[in-house]
């Protein structure tokens, strides 16, 4: 990593001229609640906060299953922790809508569909306060969005065996925010290659290997998996195995890091890729739920 200090970090008047030039580009109540108020009543529409720029425009919901049961293992989803990340969000939804009682049956489910619903706006990876929320799932945290999807989980007084965050790495990730990285911070970013294909980023403390092969196979079935570069690696981390790099999620602050699971993954589709379209990015999120929990299910 690039450590070079290059002029000087934002303050509070570069980061408000940041956010005055952040647009809505789409809708949160048309793309993303809309879908939620039809979901099937077997999972219970659960608000629990709002994000303080615009308490009205901005809920934050959880789908949970209506009747919990104590005796089964629960599954923790999330999407939309990077809002401009689209199949993130959508992946959660339609997994939500094409569940089956078949996993109904064997698990209880928390499916948070959009973390950040202003950066799903205005497709953005930060939020309005120039914090990236998927470094920030961490006591105290100052991301709202972080801070209260954490909150909203632990007030179910649950253990969470396995959980799916859903992402993508796209071309904007060298072209835009990158660079606005090093801008605001005023440190030298490297810009990696942006991988064509899925990946992986497993917990180098609980890497499951066979859990994410596991993933990976069903994945494979719908789009690519991203070759390694050059390197042997993938966005600058050390290709484990097939399409699965390791982080240490919880020291970093990542989503899939906060809910202490026995198994986790975070999903990385490449939209950008000529070879899939928007919809099979979707699918594809969905087939690693589904690969993910037949695999739990089969060694049950």
């Amino acid at each position: 990593m690039n450590d070079q200090v290059i002029g000087t970090p934002w303050g509070v008047q570069e980061k408000n001229a940041w956010y005055s030039k952040q647009k809505v580009q789409r809708s949160y109540k048309a793309q993303v609640l809309y879908k939620l108020e039809k979901m099937d009543p077997t999972l219970k529409l659960k608000q629990y906060g709002a994000l303080s720029i615009d308490s009205d425009r901005y809920p934050l919901y959880l789908l949970v299953t209506e009747n919990y049961d104590k005796n089964k293992q629960t599954v923790l989803v999330t999407g939309g922790v990077h809002g401009y990340e689209t199949s993130g969000v959508q992946g959660a939804i339609r997994f939500a809508q094409q569940i089956t009682q078949d996993y109904l049956n064997k698990f209880n489910f928390i499916i948070a569909p959009c973390i950040s619903p202003w950066g799903y706006e205005t497709i953005n990876r930060w939020n309005p306060n120039t914090l990236d929320p998927n470094r920030s799932f961490v006591e105290n945290s100052s991301s709202e969005e972080a801070a209260q999807l954490m909150a909203a989980v632990a007030a179910l007084s649950t253990d969470i065996l396995v959980h799916f965050d859903l992402h993508e790495t796209t071309d904007t990730d060298n072209t835009v925010f990158r660079p606005a990285l090093e801008q605001r911070d005023a440190i030298a970013q490297d810009n990696w290659d942006i991988p064509d294909g899925f990946y992986l980023v497993g917990d180098s403390e609980r890497p499951n290997k066979e859990f994410q092969t596991a993933i990976i196979k069903s994945v494979e079935k719908v789009t690519h998996i991203a070759p390694s570069d050059k390197d042997g690696k993938i966005i600058g981390g050390l290709l484990a195995q097939k399409g699965v790099i390791n982080y240490d999620t919880k020291k970093l602050g990542l989503c899939s890091g906060f809910s202490n699971c026995q198994y986790g993954t975070t999903t990385e589709v490449y939209p950008d890729s000529t070879l899939v379209t928007g919809e099979d990015c979707i699918k594809a999120q969905v087939a690693a739920i589904v690969g993910g929990l037949n695999y739990l299910i089969s060694i049950s």
